[in-house]
């Protein structure tokens, strides 16, 4: 009987949607929740067993035994069916994580679905509102350190304030030019947020966090809702899902690289780069508020390109490669010939893609971003 249901098993999940994970499409699944009748990752599986026996009940498909019920149960179910009635209500602006996804974003896509069941019960999807206000952590500017600080979103803009009794905030954000990276591993915390934005010609970069992931979701989803919403009115001709890749944008890559001066002599300084679509910027350290320099990455064809090694004269160091640009050639080196060509790759990807109008461009006007939306929509409507 045992060997028989184990076949049974193994067939099912070679079907049409069983062959992925439920929650995070991971391929090849070998978990499965025979209650909920999904089929399940690894990682999946253990926040399932987290959710505890009232709500998800796991099970390996290999390892653990299984009897006549609980294979009925899947045969019943599966991943399509199940999917049709724990998701019959996700908002346009909620993130759907995918494998890799930052684990707090997962957590809490698992937790809404079977737990508050949040996709079924509309009501409960509290981040669908136009306004939201609470308290988070805040790290100061010029140290490592969090206050409590009240934050609100209203108005299509997100203040915040040194006091909770204060009567004006200290910094209003517009939610058209902020965006948002979730939980940063370089934090050191599971529920932690960077946002970013422009000001006063540089980008602003402010960190936050919340004990509770579900809070901390309900901030990053009520601000994708909001600046949906205010897409949506602005430019009512366009679908929601064509709206929707403009909301947050996480960052290609991060991480310590060492850089010289604009002169062949000057030392070599460690800073911590990132790579956010077209801008790279370099910082003294992972926390930074603003960065020391920003660096537009063009397309190939307009005299943007990196290469291995060093300019002619230049002092060779580490893992050395050169970025060329219009304006310069920026010499830098990773500590490792593996995080070389991670950085390598990633920088010549943006540059191999021709200068869209739909891609997140900055362009040299003052120091701003122009609204790559704006630019997208204005080349939609002419053509």
């Amino acid at each position: 009987m045992g060997d028989r249901n184990s076949r049974r098993i193994c067939e099912l999940v070679k079907q049409s949607g069983n062959s992925d994970c439920a929650d995070c499409g991971f391929q090849n699944p070998e978990w499965s929740s025979f209650n909920i009748g999904v089929f399940l990752c690894t990682t999946c599986a253990t926040w399932h067993r987290r959710l505890g026996t009232h709500v998800s009940k796991v099970k390996s498909l290999k390892l653990d035994k299984w009897d006549d019920e609980q294979v009925e149960q899947m045969e019943a179910v599966g991943n399509l069916q199940a999917k049709q009635h724990y998701e019959q209500h996700i908002p346009a602006c909620y993130r759907i994580p995918h494998a890799g996804d930052p684990p707090v974003l997962l957590e809490q896509w698992i937790r809404a679905k079977y737990e508050r069941q949040e996709f079924i019960q509309v009501d409960k999807q509290t981040y669908i509102r136009n306004s939201l206000e609470g308290t988070l952590m805040k790290k100061a500017k010029d140290e490592n350190k969090y206050f409590p600080r009240k934050f609100v979103i209203s108005d299509n803009s997100l203040k915040y304030y040194s006091k909770e009794n204060s009567k004006e905030p200290k910094t209003t954000i517009q939610l058209s030019e902020l965006n948002v990276c979730l939980a940063p591993a370089k934090m050191n915390q599971d529920n932690g947020m960077q946002l970013s934005y422009m000001c006063d010609g540089s980008t602003r970069h402010i960190y936050v966090y919340h004990e509770s992931g579900e809070i901390i979701i309900q901030w990053y989803m009520a601000i994708r809702s909001i600046k949906l919403n205010w897409l949506m009115v602005a430019y009512p001709s366009v679908a929601a899902e064509e709206l929707v890749p403009y909301l947050t944008n996480d960052f290609v890559i991060e991480g310590w690289l060492s850089k010289t001066g604009p002169n062949e002599r000057d030392a070599y300084r460690k800073r911590w780069f990132i790579l956010d679509d077209r801008k790279l910027m370099y910082h003294e350290g992972p926390l930074d508020s603003y960065p020391r320099g920003e660096i537009f990455l063009g397309y190939k064809d307009d005299n943007y390109s990196i290469k291995e090694g060093v300019p002619r004269g230049c002092k060779d160091h580490d893992f050395s490669f050169s970025l060329i640009t219009p304006e310069r050639t920026y010499v830098m080196s990773a500590p490792t010939s593996d995080e070389r060509s991670r950085w390598m790759n990633a920088i010549s990807t943006v540059m191999e893609r021709s200068l869209r109008p739909q891609d997140n461009q900055i362009i040299h006007s003052g120091g701003h971003r122009r609204n790559p939306l704006s630019e997208w929509l204005r080349n939609r409507k002419h053509h």
